[in-house]
């Protein structure tokens, strides 16, 4: 039993930091320009898509893709908000609109995906030398062992940009009062553009990450990690990246620490368990931050 605990507290560490990712990049979409958006699992799983290809087609292994995911879904952000938000802002009920806008998105890229790789789930057979590695009595795939040192590079890289950068900074008081540094004088369309673009680009390196963590991914397998994204955002506290990044280790742990005390059908209880606890105790999630710094 020790060593079930041990190999879930590791997967938990490994798959929340994945989930960390995608609460994180949802929750700054949202922070700053209220937009509930379904379609950012498909996102995600658009990320794995695109490191499959570059693997199957061209030779690229998975870490040199990220860059590559990276780049192109920074850019297809920046180019899908000036196509689908700018229209929101003339609804008289903005954020109801945007989750019926993303949602009917989300259905549009899923069968997108589906006609170009059908329904079959699809993996990318690469390994790392050596195949695993041992972390204390375990032994743990070293490509999930790679997976996570991403995942702590980018939430560190990301959470320095917030915190020490101007346009890091104007993020984060975008998220706290939209209208106040409008009166600032900040352009607030370009810094919603760059925002959406920013989530976007690390959905796409999430997906790369999904594709060397868990098994199998399809066209279908978007919405998943859409509603795992929300979950973490509201445990996070909404409009609270950082926030977003502790949730999502922590949903990931209970996950898989579930799954050595509960049978599998009841582990998949636990994260909406959490969801309703935290929204009835504390709905204010993690905690706040402030601009300030």
């Amino acid at each position: 039993m020790e060593t079930l605990v041990i190999i879930g507290i590791v997967n938990g560490l490994i798959v929340g930091g994945v989930y960390a990712l995608i609460g994180m990049s949802l929750t700054l979409l949202y922070g700053v320009l209220r937009v509930v958006n379904f379609a950012h699992g498909e996102f995600v799983i658009g990320g794995s898509f695109l490191a499959y290809v570059l693997f199957n087609t061209f030779g690229i292994p998975p870490l040199a893709a990220l860059p590559i995911a990276a780049i192109s879904f920074f850019g297809l952000g920046y180019v899908a908000y000036f196509l689908l938000i700018p229209r929101l802002a003339r609804s008289d009920d903005p954020e109801s609109m945007s989750f019926l806008m993303m949602y009917g998105l989300s259905i549009a890229l899923a069968a997108f995906m589906l006609v170009l790789f059908e329904a079959d789930s699809r993996s990318i057979d690469y390994s790392f030398t050596p195949i695993s590695m041992k972390v204390g009595p375990v032994y743990v795939a070293t490509a999930r062992v790679v997976a996570l040192g991403v995942t702590l590079v980018v939430a560190a890289g990301v959470s320095a940009f917030l915190f020490l950068t101007l346009p890091g900074k104007a993020l984060r008081a975008a998220i706290m009062n939209r209208e106040a540094i409008q009166i600032m004088g900040v352009d607030i369309v370009k810094l919603s553009a760059f925002a959406f673009a920013l989530a976007t680009g690390i959905a796409g390196i999430t997906g790369v990450l999904v594709a060397l963590v868990f098994p199998a991914f399809n066209a279908f397998s978007g919405p998943e990690y859409a509603i795992i994204g929300f979950i973490v955002v509201v445990l996070g506290g909404l409009g609270n990246p950082l926030g977003a990044l502790a949730a999502g280790v922590f949903y990931g742990l209970a996950e898989q620490l579930a799954t050595v005390f509960l049978p599998q059908a009841m582990a998949q209880i636990v994260g909406f368990a959490l969801l309703v606890g935290t929204i009835l105790v504390r709905n204010a999630g993690f905690g706040r931050w402030r601009v300030s710094r």
